[in-house]
């Protein structure tokens, strides 16, 4: 079984590519993600309103670290262009440890930065 990394993956849905990029590239910058893979072409069915829509958008895939979580769901929220975004977070339950440190360290400065 896994054990505990420290590790999150964040799951976000954004309009198209372009926004889904700004979004990222300010966490990344922000050090709130070690790095987001932007995946375009989802195809999301979702009621809103009362209403069934259908809309493409692309799927991001954040990596962070538990520590800096709850800064970067505010901080996305914050640049994300939907009133309601999609942020959920997964653990990470195991990975190389090459990989994991990576991004333990990328996130670090931006634990810090924000306390």
């Amino acid at each position: 079984m896994g054990r505990a990394t420290g590790v999150v993956t964040v799951l976000m849905t954004a309009p198209g590519a372009g926004a889904a990029e700004d979004v990222v590239r300010a966490l990344v910058e922000e050090r709130l993600a070690a790095c987001g893979n932007i995946v375009p072409g989802a195809v999301s069915v979702y009621r809103w309103k009362g209403e069934v829509h259908r809309d493409e958008e692309s799927l991001v895939i954040l990596k962070t670290t538990r520590e800096v979580l709850p800064h970067l769901l505010e901080r996305a929220a914050q640049l994300h262009p939907y009133d309601v975004p999609e942020l959920i977070a997964h653990e990470v339950v195991d990975g190389t440890a090459a990989y994991l440190e990576w991004v333990g360290t990328e996130c670090g400065a931006g634990a810090e930065a924000v306390r």
